[in-house]
């Protein structure tokens, strides 16, 4: 009870400064995953017509996974230095495996009797992409992108260690306090908040998009 009373004393007391540390936050992680998705989604289109490459580029991401998210920060610091672009940077990479995988997925998944039915109707490869394919696939690309996002707000944490800021803040200033419980909690329960809010918002959107969905709007 002690605890949940000084957890409402610091957000009483401190509600700007959270406030600030979770933008920050956001920030990082919403522009890592929307860099990644200005790369990954070409890429994906692009590896789905070449079934050589897609091998050698998901296993080079994959590889990119592996990599513990301190070590990776570590890596990038030499090159980059201190600062919120290193973990945008970092969050880049994390990014790139779920959206290009589920982007080659969708694409791979689009049954191939419409791809010939809009070759026979005359459309250019570029038109099919935009009205056959990627209208079909867009649910699964929703879905690479939900799970790029929840897995950036969590790794964005540990930005703290090279000085980007954010909610990790709030969590490593408790862990230094004596009785720090109330203040980890203050940075912890924004993070998981934020990354519930996140799936929540991601998963509506993908359902939304599905094309089983929008024949079902149609009907109605």
């Amino acid at each position: 009870m002690g605890t949940i009373k000084d957890l409402w004393l610091y957000y009483n007391q401190n509600f700007d400064y959270v406030w600030t540390e979770f933008y920050r936050h956001f920030l990082m992680s919403a522009y890592g995953v929307l860099f990644a998705a200005i790369i990954a989604i070409p890429l994906g289109i692009l590896i789905a017509r070449y079934a050589k490459l897609s091998q050698w580029v998901i296993s080079l991401t994959n590889i990119i996974q592996t990599i513990p998210a301190l070590a990776m920060l570590s890596v990038l610091m030499l090159v980059m230095g201190l600062g919120t672009n290193t973990v945008v940077m970092a969050l880049f990479l994390y990014s790139l495996l779920p959206i290009i995988k589920n982007t080659y997925t969708g694409i791979c998944s689009v049954d191939k009797t419409l791809l010939e039915s809009g070759r026979a109707m005359g459309m250019t490869k570029v038109q099919i992409l935009r009205m056959v394919e990627l209208p079909l696939a867009v649910s699964v690309i929703m879905a690479g992108l939900r799970t790029a996002l929840v897995i950036a707000i969590g790794i964005a944490t540990i930005g703290t260690f090279i000085g980007a800021g954010g909610l990790g803040d709030i969590i490593v200033r408790g862990t230094n306090a004596t009785n720090g419980t109330a203040i980890i909690l203050a940075g912890a329960i924004p993070t998981a908040l934020m990354a519930i809010l996140a799936d929540i918002l991601m998963g509506w959107m993908e359902r939304t998009l599905s094309p089983v969905k929008g024949k079902n709007l149609q009907k109605s």
